[in-house]
Parts: C-alpha cells; sequence; structure tokens
C-alpha cells in the first residue's frame, strides 16, 4: 500500500497542485490506515474493513472532525485508484462522514483586535513589518500560509487589493484597506529594504536573516503581542481570519462575499458564523415588524 500511498501523494502535488502541508496531512492520515491493516492488499480491502478502521480511531479517542479527515483522505485515495483503472470497485465510496459538532471559534472583539494591531513598536523595522502583517491578515482573512507566500508582484496598493493562491491552488483577489495600505507602505519603505540586505527575495515579509516568514515564526510573533495586549481569548493566525468574518458580517456584509474572500470553495463552510446573521435578523425582526413588539 505504501507505493500507491506515495503514487497519489505525487499526484495531489503534481496534478492537483496541493501544498506540500495538505500533501503531508493526506500522507499522514493514509500511513496510520495502512499501518492499521498491514499486509492487506488495497484490492482486497472491504467496506466492513474500512469501517472497523474508522471505529479503532474512535476508541483511541480522536475527535469527530479527526475522523471525517481522516475518512476524506481514504475516500480521496480510492477515488484515485478507482479513476486511474487500478481498482474497478471503491470500498469507502458508501461510507457516510460522521457528524461533527461545528465549534464556534474564539472572537475577537473590534477592541481586542485594535489593541493587537497597536502592539507592534512601528519605530523599528521589526515593528513595522510585524504591524503589516497583523493588519493585512485582519483586512483580507487571508490563511497565515497564504499570509507567508505573498510575493512582491502580488500587490497592487494602487488598486488597494491583493493576489493570493488559496487552497487547491484557487487564486482570488481580495481588497486590502487603507489602514493595511498604510502599513504595507511604511514596511516597503522603512523595513523591508533594511531585512533584505540586499539580496533579492520575491516574498513579500522576511525575517531578520532575509529570509521568507514562516508559520511558526509568524506564530511566535502573535503569541508574544497576544501577551502583550492581556486579550483573554484563545489566539491563533486563524482567530484573526475568523475575526475578519465575523466584523464583516455583523457590520451588513452578506455570506457570499465573504465566501468569496475567504476563498471558501462551498458556502456550506462560510455557514458557521450564520448565528450572526440570524441575530442581526431578529434585532431587524423586533426593530420593524408592526406585531413584534
Amino acid at each position: 500500500m505504501e507505493a500507491l500511498i506515495h503514487e497519489f501523494s505525487e499526484y495531489l502535488r503534481i496534478e492537483k497542485r496541493h501544498s506540500p502541508h495538505t500533501v503531508a496531512g493526506y500522507c499522514r492520515d493514509l500511513g496510520r490506515f495502512s499501518k492499521a491493516l498491514p499486509g492487506e492488499k488495497v484490492s482486497s480491502l472491504t467496506t466492513a474493513q474500512i469501517r472497523g478502521f474508522l471505529l479503532i480511531l474512535r476508541e483511541e479517542g480522536l475527535s469527530a472532525s479527526s475522523i471525517a479527515r481522516s475518512l476524506s483522505s481514504i475516500k480521496s485515495f480510492f477515488r484515485y485508484l478507482c479513476e486511474d483503472k487500478q481498482l474497478k470497485t471503491n470500498p469507502a465510496e458508501i461510507l457516510e462522514t460522521p457528524r461533527r459538532w461545528r465549534k464556534l471559534p474564539d472572537i475577537l472583539s473590534i477592541a481586542d483586535v485594535d489593541k493587537l494591531l497597536n502592539c507592534p513598536d512601528v519605530e523599528t523595522p521589526i515593528g513595522l513589518r510585524n504591524q503589516a502583517m497583523l493588519e493585512v491578515l485582519y483586512a483580507t482573512g487571508m490563511r497565515v500560509s497564504e499570509l507567508i507566500s505573498v510575493k512582491g508582484h502580488n500587490l497592487d496598493l494602487v488598486a488597494g487589493c491583493l493576489r493570493t493562491m488559496g487552497k487547491g491552488s484557487k487564486e482570488r483577489i481580495v481588497p486590502i484597506g487603507m489602514v493595511a495600505i498604510k502599513s504595507l507602505e511604511d514596511y516597503l519603505l522603512n523595513s523591508r529594504p533594511f531585512l533584505a540586505k540586499g539580496q533579492k527575495v520575491e516574498e513579500l515579509f522576511l525575517t531578520r536573516r532575509a529570509k521568507s516568514m514562516t508559520r511558526q515564526g509568524f506564530w511566535k510573533i502573535l503569541k508574544g503581542y497576544v501577551r502583550q495586549s492581556d486579550i483573554k481569548a484563545n489566539v491563533s493566525p486563524h482567530t484573526l481570519r475568523h475575526a475578519f468574518a465575523t466584523h464583516l458580517l455583523d457590520r451588513g456584509a452578506d455570506l457570499r462575499s465573504v465566501q468569496q474572500m475567504l476563498g471558501h470553495a462551498d458556502i456550506s463552510t462560510t455557514q458557521i458564523y450564520t448565528h450572526i446573521l440570524e441575530k442581526r435578523m431578529l434585532e431587524v425582526h423586533d426593530r420593524f415588524h408592526p406585531r413584534a413588539g
């Protein structure tokens, strides 16, 4: 099975153009599946065996979302083998994804976001860089993997937008906003040349060593500012993405527009935020319906 998993990973990387992070996730899930069924030929695997593997994951204490992700990886793997004519039937096809309770993420208030974004010391090149990264993340709702991959030519400060490559190598254009534009201009003029040290680096955000920023590096920066601003919520880079969507919807944006800006392929993913729309609809109903009161 290992050889087929490797072949599948190359298909995901080359043909589907998935990110290394995504491909690694598929391989981890399938590697665990392979170890649970040692010596089994893929052609002889049954639906019952796959279901049994999922039950093992549940007994090990994995969450419903982790089990659902494993099943998704397995389904994609067998679908690929069938499409590639290596299998005639797909034993994973009829298996249903475990029901997941969509936990609402910790949401930062606008006041908390303001405190966080005001933390960097803009009198230093590092502070200018950090403020620009935080402002862009909150202004665009980008994933942190997208933020650190932004290149200089992806920016159009005149038009006020940024081009990014999301999951599945899907390109989208998102507006930046005047505050983030100002932070980017300050960074490009007074910080990036200092960090680049005369080297040519495509990525927009650089470390002290003139290398592109990493996920881990940004995480450390964010955690430091969260402690500094004394925010009690559990904050991760994704929290600013949730804040972006929540604050837009809370101020009247429609769900479809937010979906496009977040780069969600399916609006059902964006619907985790519908509690905000429901609350606003109740307020509108109470305020304007003649029999609401």
